[in-house]
Order: structure tokens, then sequence, then C-alpha cells
């Protein structure tokens, strides 16, 4: 009998997986903080690499795994390919080497579907919000790190001759927002 390892997934650090496969007993876990827009993942990259012929890979949904039905797809071929099968408790999907049920494999793509036209709306939401925002004047990404009464203060003494690391230090900044400063007030 193989293995049973978990893959969690979350999009981005502020999160928690704690209510994925929450009391299930695996022996082995994987967990990544990231989009699943790409397949480049570390903890993914390693439950692969980890992944034995008679293994299964258990993911809570189909949407932790991939967010596009073609890299759905190929990471199911991928672990089958090698023996592992691949679970989904949500879904209660199972795909392995020797059951290609095509009833399983129809869920399978239009659950892959459904994510991939969600993450769409996800995107264009957020670009309308970005083009309202724009054109109301509002500020968009990170707020600045340095006031302007600062970054004035920071070029003047940095024209002077003051070493821009003794500035950054004192302003509780990097060097690269000390130049960044430095630029902005030049162009």
């Amino acid at each position: 009998m193989g293995h049973r390892i978990a893959y969690r997934r979350v999009s981005s650090a502020d999160q928690t997986t704690s209510r994925q496969l929450d009391s299930m007993e695996f022996d082995k876990e994987f967990e990544d903080k990231a989009s699943g827009s790409t397949t480049s993942r570390p903890a993914l990259i390693e439950a692969i690499r980890y992944a034995r012929e008679g293994d299964t890979l258990v993911v809570h949904s189909i949407d932790r795994l991939a967010r596009s039905l073609g890299d759905l797809e190929g990471l199911i071929a991928r672990f089958n390919k090698s023996g592992v099968a691949v679970e989904f408790i949500k879904e209660k999907l199972t795909f392995t080497v020797d059951n290609d049920d095509p009833m399983a494999r129809m869920q399978l793509q239009m659950m892959g579907a459904f994510a991939q036209f969600e993450r769409s709306m996800i995107r264009e939401r957020q670009r309308e919000g970005i083009a309202a925002a724009k054109r109301e004047g509002r500020h968009l990404g990170r707020a600045k790190t340095l006031t302007d009464s600062q970054e004035a203060e920071v070029k003047r003494r940095a024209e002077a001759g003051e070493s821009k690391k003794n500035l950054a230090e004192e302003f509780g900044v990097s060097r690269q927002t000390i130049y960044t400063s430095i630029n902005r007030l030049n162009s």
C-alpha cells in the first residue's frame, strides 16, 4: 500500500490552509502559499518529486490543484503516468492510471472549466476596478514609504554627498527606496 500525500494551497501568505483536509491523517504533507494560476509552486514540485507508484495525492478540491483546465489535466496525467492516484475530497473524485471513468473525466473537465472561468472573471473585475480608480485619480499600488518632504530631504542630503546607506538606515527604508525616491524627483 502506498503513501497518502496531502497537498494544500492558498493564494496568499495571510490565508490559512486549516480548513483543507482537516482531521485527516497523511504520510507526507505539502503546502503552498501561491497562486494556482501557475504550476511553478515549490511544494507542488516537491510533491511531484516525492510521489511514487502506488501513492495517492489527496487535494481538498480541484481549484486547490490548478486554476486552468489544461494545467489540471496535465498535472493529473503526470501523476497518473507515475502510477500515482489523485483524489479530490470535495468533489469525491479519484483519478488513477487504470480507472478512466468517462463520467469522472467529464466532471473534472466541467469543474476545471468553472475554475478557469472564475479566475477569468476575477481578472476582469480587477481590470475594471483599476481602470475606475485611475479615472477617479486614486493612487494605485503600494503606499509610498517616504513622505514628499522626506524624499526632498533625502535628495538634498544625497546630492550633498551623504551616504545612501546611512540615509536608508536613518529613515528606516532600503537603499533601493532611497534610489527610487531620488530618481522620482529627478525625472
